[in-house]
């Protein structure tokens, strides 16, 4: 045996070693794809009880929140696969997403604001008879 060690290199240069990605990263990613998913389906679920028992204004919010759910889940669809291709090719930056769930969360405020407003103004157009 010699004593000389298994990698040399010239001094200031890095050695790049391959680095092994635990399975509990991919399942994590999958995981949170179906927290999402879980989110979604109780949305559209709400969706659809306002769409089959709801009057007029609440037949114009369950539009509002099909399209949110549905934005959810192509969100969710394509934020997976991105993390999924970042951890396959083991990059190294973050992968989270800052933007998507706040612009998510804004639209859903956003569906919730205007039901309300909904809701009142039929309530109030019904009281005075109009309806």
């Amino acid at each position: 045996m010699s004593s000389q060690p298994l990698l040399q290199t010239s001094p200031g240069k890095r050695i790049a070693l391959p680095t092994r990605v635990e399975p509990k990263v991919f399942f994590a990613n999958e995981r949170t794809f179906l927290s999402w998913m879980n989110f979604t389906v109780i949305l559209g679920a709400l969706a659809m009880g306002m769409l089959n028992f709801g009057d007029r204004a609440a037949f114009i919010s369950a539009f509002l929140f099909t399209a949110v759910a549905m934005a959810t889940m192509l969100y969710a669809l394509f934020t997976y696969h991105w993390r999924a291709k970042s951890i396959r090719i083991r990059g190294q930056a973050g992968f989270d997403d800052r933007f998507g769930p706040t612009f998510l969360a804004l639209i859903l405020l956003l569906a919730v604001v205007v039901n309300f407003i909904l809701r009142i103004t039929f309530a109030s157009k019904e009281k005075n008879g109009k309806i």
